[in-house]
């Protein structure tokens, strides 16, 4: 019996069920350090976040994960950059199913998302996605392709309806005791 993937997945359910959902920043961010495959510095998780298979999931740094967000690295990796925030109830997923596969086969793919990137109210980004730097994902949309830089994408699927100013230079410091 292997006992690494049930290792995986305690630590998985004591951080969903019970750290995920103290009200202390710093006792998440702790945990967190420990089992993300990176927390960058300054980084910040809300309340009731989930992660599949944290190891594959790299945080750069200053990131602003808000409440009820998803992201799963069950098989490939999440990787932002810099200074990324993600709306509350976001999903970033990695991986799926073929639906023409007569056996339910896997389909999936790395996220790869861009330093000061911005993905909105529950939007899902699927497998296999890079949004680019300075992106804006709008509130809702379903990210099925690569998204240019500095592009703002909406809708579903997503569509590119404009594009967002080159010369940014914010840093986030959203890291509130109890959020």
């Amino acid at each position: 019996m292997n006992l690494r993937p049930m290792a995986g997945a305690l630590i998985g359910y004591l951080y969903h069920r019970v750290v995920g959902r103290i009200p202390s920043r710093w006792m998440r961010e702790c945990y967190l350090k420990r089992c993300l495959g990176a927390f960058g510095e300054g980084s910040a998780v809300q309340l009731d976040c989930r992660f599949l298979n944290a190891r594959k999931v790299h945080l750069g740094k200053r990131n602003v994960i808000n409440f009820g967000c998803l992201l799963d690295g069950r098989k490939f990796e999440i990787r932002t950059g810099d200074d990324v925030s993600i709306g509350p109830d976001a999903g970033i997923l990695t991986l799926g199913h073929d639906p023409q596969s007569p056996d339910f086969e896997d389909r999936g793919g790395a996220v790869v998302i861009g330093d000061r990137a911005w993905i909105g109210y529950r939007a899902m980004v699927l497998p296999g996605v890079t949004i680019g730097e300075g992106a804006v994902v709008g509130a809702g949309a379903v990210v099925t392709r690569d998204v240019e830089a500095y592009s703002i994408v909406a809708g579903n699927p997503a569509k590119k309806i404009g594009e967002r100013e080159r010369n940014l230079t914010y840093e986030l410091s959203f890291r509130p005791w109890l959020g």
